[in-house]
């Protein structure tokens, strides 16, 4: 069995294709898979550390905005693009794939193409609540597409091609306790505060957090708080938490890191997570089923991660605060309302396990080898 994945520019379109290659790794040790994505992007890294060969190909996404600059490039980058899809046909026809998947993202857009053009099976799976750009333009010639929100089958043209999946994730949150990961983290009698934005556009959130500090030491700190800057607020935060008269070393109920190695673990423990609203923090909050704020980033394309809060908010999953309208002090009131709460945030995680569909990766396997197998049959049969 010959396998394509292809995905690129962000954890939350690479990490799935990971976790299913990794799956049908496991499920058949024989075959043969290469991932295909985007030069100088995220999946450069994490590819290859995930153990699977990768070809890069140059490719960008569409500018947004109708400016002569913006037109201009974007007719740079469908000739790009243009290319890029011969490229892959080279690639897939030395490779002899059984099955190519993508993952969202501009990045799969070529090797779907190439596959559908070369009668391969492809399929692509949609992490985010919307239908991005390319997961639009691909979608009436795959053979199926995979959502991880039932919300989202509305958004979609071709009803018959749908497949709710759910969103592959790690599967250390599908064994995890909170009362276990609380005693793992040195548990105190007071409640749980776990803040993380990514490294990425997350700024104007670390120094909205540098304020929460400052009102929580006001209010005594009413509860224990970890919070990670990412790699850039790491370099900065500290002194902007200084000058706002907050020793982190005299408070131990304030803990600040530059990165969270055990994710499972602290999302699991949390009585409250703030976070963005990407594809994969939606998903592994739900299958977590903690209580949330969600601040979506107001930088990414078409607006997903509000569209991704949205789904958990309307079920009554979360708190959705766009970053236009978060205040530290608005977050302190939050924060303060749910932990004084505890019946809406165990209605919250009961919600937040309804949305979520914890089986996702098995479910994207088993319809990757049902494509495989009626492709084969079917020129058996010819």
């Amino acid at each position: 069995m010959n396998l394509i994945f292809t995905c690129g520019g962000t954890g939350g379109h690479i990490n799935p294709a990971i976790a299913v290659a990794s799956a049908m790794r496991a499920r058949h040790p024989d075959a043969n898979i290469l991932f295909i994505g985007a030069q100088g992007h995220m999946e450069e890294q994490l590819v290859p550390k995930a153990g699977f060969p990768l070809k890069c190909l140059h490719v960008a996404g569409l500018k947004r905005g109708k400016s002569p600059k913006a037109l201009a490039e974007n007719g740079k980058i469908l000739l790009e693009t243009f290319h890029a899809v011969g490229e892959c046909k080279k690639i897939l026809r030395d490779f002899q794939p059984d099955l190519v998947m993508g993952t969202g993202g501009y990045a799969c857009y070529p090797a779907l193409k190439a596959g559908a053009e070369l009668g391969i099976p492809t399929c692509v799976h949609e992490s985010n609540a919307m239908p991005g750009v390319a997961t639009k333009m691909l979608e009436g010639s795959m053979d199926k597409v995979m959502i991880a929100f039932a919300d989202s089958a509305k958004a979609y043209k071709h009803p018959e091609k749908l497949a709710l999946v759910g969103m592959p994730i790690r599967s250390e949150f599908l064994f995890l306790h909170r009362d276990e990961c609380k005693r793992a983290l040195g548990a105190t009698d007071k409640p749980l505060v776990v803040s993380a934005f990514g490294s990425l556009g997350a700024k104007r959130m670390n120094e909205t957090m540098a304020e929460l500090f400052r009102l929580e030491k006001e209010a005594g700190f009413p509860y224990r708080h970890i919070h990670a800057t990412g790699k850039f607020g790491w370099e900065w935060m500290p002194e902007l938490v200084r000058s706002k008269g907050v020793d982190l070393a005299a408070a131990p109920d304030l803990e600040m890191l530059e990165y969270i190695y055990n994710m499972p673990t602290l999302m699991t423990a949390a009585d409250v997570f703030l976070s963005r609203a990407g594809a994969s923090s939606c998903n592994e909050l739900g299958v977590a089923g903690t209580p949330c704020i969600l601040i979506p980033s107001p930088n990414v394309a078409e607006d997903h991660q509000t569209k991704n809060a949205r789904v958990l908010a309307d079920n009554g999953g979360a708190v959705l605060i766009p970053e236009s309208e978060c205040s530290a002090r608005r977050l302190f009131d939050e924060i303060t309302a749910l932990l004084a709460d505890p019946a809406r945030r165990e209605s919250m995680s009961r919600r937040l396990q309804q949305i979520v569909v914890p089986d996702a990766t098995d479910r994207i396997c088993a319809i990757a080898e049902e494509l495989i197998a009626k492709h084969k049959g079917g020129k058996n049969g010819n």
